[in-house]
């Protein structure tokens, strides 16, 4: 069929049951003058085929484009659910140790371990927990029953982080194929791939810490290395961020500044190293935390502003060699969380007076007021997780709240992004 009768039917001037006709097949004059009925103007007909070319070609370049976003807005809601899953596995893993269940599976396998359904099969697991460390030393009086507990839990945690590499793998597999990666995500995808299987085998490496034979001393508590837990948190907070910032990314594109004096844009340059700094700071605070928690350090000076009667204690370089302290001594290393959490505060607010008198990109005042507000939540769930003993609940809030704190710096971070450079 002749382009100039494929238009006439696409404008419904000429029937597709005349098509079948030779006589219209053939008639120059009939699509002329219909044409001609269309456009009445002395348009050349060559030019009024183009322009329908063009508008056809216009509207598949639309069609491609909202294709394409629909391919963007897929992948980040699968970034977001991933990032979703990495919380998860952080507050699990906080409860977990918190109810000091970590210790209770004494093996390892890679597709997961069966859970025990009958008696007799629990029995031989309890009998294998039996000739660790934990229940030589700490555990011996506690029965059946209460094993199964604590099993469940860290059995949950591992099988949480096991479908957390599925959850990102399957659909990694189909958006590749699919062509759904733009060239910085063909390069981020196989990172966040090996991030996940490292923190498999990290995890594993942490718990096996705490199974060896190396707690002899009267006043020694079996238990996971602070160096391998600080470790296994600290890298499941970058997988976080790097999830979240990607979602971003395809979800809420950051927004730019246009029409501002190079002063308001040399500010805001500043604002942004500010935002930056408060974001590491955050950072830094919450792998001190995974320390604090790796010695049970919230449990020896349990008051608050002072350590018991005074600023800095004199427990604080007791240890040999002196720089040992600032990883392995207790006291230090919740002073060091105390300075670290009080410096956090004080720069997010400082950040936020700031903001008040800056332009700066709509949404970033909205992620510097949430920022601002969770801080001080999170100072005020410390400060009550320390003068109440640590109790499971307050203490998994205030871990979680790390999380959260750090997933609005990253949120602001990322709103800055396409601040223009100042000339």
């Amino acid at each position: 069929m002749s382009c100039a009768l494929k238009f006439l039917c696409f404008k419904n001037i000429l029937p597709i049951r005349h098509i079948q006709s030779a006589k219209f097949l053939h008639s120059q004059r009939y699509i002329t003058n219909n044409i001609r009925r269309l456009f009445p103007q002395k348009v050349p007909i060559k030019t009024i085929f183009i322009r329908n070319i063009k508008r056809q070609n216009s509207i598949k370049t639309e069609l491609a484009c909202e294709k394409t976003i629909s391919k963007s807005k897929a992948v980040g809601y699968w970034l977001l659910g991933c990032s979703g899953m990495v919380i998860g596995a952080v507050i699990l893993g906080g409860v977990t140790r918190l109810t000091e269940s970590g210790l209770s599976m004494v093996t390892w396998k890679f597709l997961g371990e069966k859970i025990p359904k009958s008696d007799e099969e629990w029995i031989v697991e309890f009998e294998k927990y039996k000739q660790y460390p934990e229940f030589k030393y700490k555990n011996h009086t506690i029965t059946l029953g209460e094993f199964k507990w604590i099993w469940y839990m860290e059995f949950a945690h591992r099988m949480w982080g096991r479908t957390l590499g599925l959850v990102f793998l399957m659909p990694a597999i189909y958006f590749w194929s699919k062509g759904a990666f733009n060239k910085t995500m063909k390069i981020r995808v196989p990172i966040f791939g090996c991030l996940i299987a490292a923190q498999g085998l990290l995890g594993w490496y942490m718990v096996k810490s705490g199974l060896e034979d190396r707690f002899q001393g009267e006043n020694d508590v079996p238990k996971v290395s602070h160096y391998r837990l600080a470790s296994h948190l600290t890298l499941a907070f970058i997988l976080y961020s790097l999830f979240l910032w990607s979602a971003l990314d395809h979800l809420l594109p950051a927004q730019t500044l246009t029409n501002i004096s190079q002063q308001s844009l040399k500010t805001a340059g500043t604002f942004r190293m500010l935002a930056h700094s408060c974001k590491g700071f955050v950072f830094l605070t919450a792998v001190s935390g995974a320390f604090v928690a790796g010695l049970d350090a919230g449990l020896v000076y349990n008051s608050f502003p002072k350590m018991g009667d005074k600023w800095i204690p004199e427990e604080v370089l007791a240890l040999k060699p002196k720089a040992s302290n600032f990883t392995e001594n207790p006291v230090t290393v919740q002073l060091e969380h105390r300075l670290l959490g009080t410096t956090t505060l004080c720069l997010i607010s400082g950040l936020w007076l700031m903001s008040r008198r800056l332009i700066l990109p709509p949404r970033a005042y909205a992620a510097v007021n949430t920022l601002a507000i969770m801080v001080w939540f999170q100072v005020t769930l410390g400060i009550t997780s320390l003068l109440t003993y640590v109790p499971v609940p307050v203490a998994a809030s205030h871990q979680s709240g790390s999380l959260a704190l750090l997933s609005f710096a990253v949120w602001l971070t990322h709103e800055l992004k396409r601040l223009p450079k100042a000339l």
